[in-house]
């Protein structure tokens, strides 16, 4: 929108999704599908499942007629299968955003008939025809590209000592329940040792937390449902414990600063183990598996926060693998294709 005002823009999601709320409050309409991911393990919601599917190719090809886009956009999200199916059906060209280590089932499919492929991560062509595929990166906000300067701003803006260490734990807007868990276990122990920890719990466990960390009445141990400065938060960060889903990997990435991935294993293709184990070969970032996350949680912060060397090479390391100008390297390939 930036680079051409004029455009129209309509986005289409999955009902029920966090998008059919994001959206609409970034001043964009979007139209939802009833679409579903098919569960790995045999479940009732499997049954509806094609049911769901023929649904929303049906919404999907009137929506694609009714708009008349000239270009269609899909970054793999439950929506993406059918509407960019009807774009390819109708003849409209179609772009892929496959920001995964690891390609989705359904980018796969679609990519046979797509006009270009952005990627997020090299080698690549092993899922997708390399003639295709355009090394962009994932687009992240603005805000993330410049924290120099912002560390005590975000430390007055948290109630943060600048003279604690101060571990960021993020388990994602929803929340992430063995992150929560490790920190239920070890918070006593990171504040008597001298950590302070900025945590977002996430929605669906926060006043669970809430009441915990009342019950320990602990000074230097902040809870938040949901953090909106996310810049700040990582300029007063020393260390990042986050899931590593793919658009927080590519803020961390920018942000550069050493982080322990717990990757989430109920994840289709458990493909955010394999975008943790991307930064782990460059030596840019620490895996700890999740089924030892509760426990181990604590010896993985000191292990990198005792040793200010091999911290300082995870974040240099990390920092490389940026790519801070993927939204308009985007964007120069929709022009492209637009032409």
């Amino acid at each position: 929108m930036e680079k051409h005002p004029d455009s129209e823009i309509l986005f289409v999601g999955a009902e029920g999704k966090m998008e059919m709320q994001k959206v609409p409050e970034a001043g964009y309409p979007i139209k939802g599908l009833p679409v579903a991911g098919l569960q790995r393990k045999l479940t009732l919601a499997n049954l509806s499942f094609p049911i769901k599917l023929c649904r929303s190719l049906r919404m999907a090809s009137r929506i694609v007629k009714e708009f008349n886009p000239q270009l269609v956009v899909g970054v793999g999200g439950y929506a993406s299968g059918p509407v960019l199916y009807a774009a390819q059906f109708k003849g409209i060209p179609t772009l892929l955003q496959e920001q995964n280590s690891y390609a989705g089932l359904t980018n796969k499919i679609l990519a046979k008939k797509a006009a270009r492929i952005c990627v997020a991560y090299p080698e690549m062509d092993r899922f997708f025809p390399k003639e295709k595929i355009k090394l962009t990166g994932n687009p992240v906000r603005k805000d993330l590209l410049d924290l120099a300067g912002k560390k005590e701003v975000g430390q007055q803006k948290f109630g943060l000592h600048a003279s604690r260490k101060t571990i960021l734990v993020l388990g994602g807007s929803l929340g992430a329940r063995t992150l929560n868990l490790a920190m239920v276990k070890h918070m006593v122990e990171l504040e008597k040792e001298g950590y302070q920890v900025l945590w977002q719990s996430g929605k669906f466990y926060f006043k669970d937390m809430e009441a915990v960390l009342e019950k320990a009445s602990l000074a230097h141990i902040h809870l938040w449902e949901f953090i909106r400065e996310m810049d700040l938060a990582y300029a007063a960060a020393d260390l990042i414990v986050s899931r590593a889903g793919a658009l927080s990997v590519s803020e961390l990435c920018l942000v550069g600063k050493p982080v322990i991935f717990i990757p989430s294993p109920n994840v289709a293709e458990d493909h955010q183990t394999k975008n943790a184990e991307t930064c782990v070969k460059q030596g840019a970032a620490v895996l700890l598996p999740d089924a030892f996350a509760v426990d181990q949680f604590k010896n993985y912060i000191d292990k990198l926060l005792q040793q200010e060397g091999k911290a300082q090479a995870l974040a240099t390391a990390i920092k490389k693998l940026a790519m801070p100008d993927a939204a308009n390297a985007l964007v120069t390939e929709l022009e492209h294709l637009l032409k």
